[in-house]
């Protein structure tokens, strides 16, 4: 699936849910469903700095495509975690670089999270993005 497809889908969940209560009830959910991380890639350098809890991020090319595992010691940031990795996992470098994340304004994420996940939330695509330059005509 591509990432519009995919964000159009989250957009579409997140506008049945009546409040943010659910929607932070479906967000933990969505944290707790995150495939586990190899506990291996739990170490220092896969932690994303800027962000208030820790949060690992591991990246792998597969064929043309990055997949992406993930943890957090915070059950509302790895649901935020989650998400962002269920619209970027399996996607070229290119498309990840090219993208525009709108889905995030649209179920207003960055607004209904504290401050200092906001900026959590602004690390995570940073480093996400980083990977795939990282791995871009690779």
């Amino acid at each position: 699936m591509n990432i519009i497809d995919i964000q159009a889908e989250i957009i579409e969940e997140f506008d049945f849910l009546d409040d943010w209560m659910e929607r932070y009830e479906h967000l933990i959910a969505l944290g707790k469903s995150l495939p586990l991380i190899d506990e291996k890639h739990k170490i220092k350098d896969n932690l994303i700095s800027g962000c208030q809890s820790q949060v690992w991020l591991y990246a792998e090319k597969n064929n043309d495509k990055i997949i992406f595992t993930a943890d957090s010691d915070a059950i509302l940031t790895k649901g935020v975690i989650a998400l962002l990795l269920r619209v970027l996992s399996n996607q070229t470098p290119q498309d990840i670089l090219d993208v525009d994340l709108t889905f995030i304004d649209k179920i207003g994420l960055k607004e209904n999270l504290s401050p200092t996940r906001a900026n959590g939330l602004v690390s995570m695509i940073k480093q996400i993005k980083l990977y795939a330059l990282a791995f871009h005509g690779k």
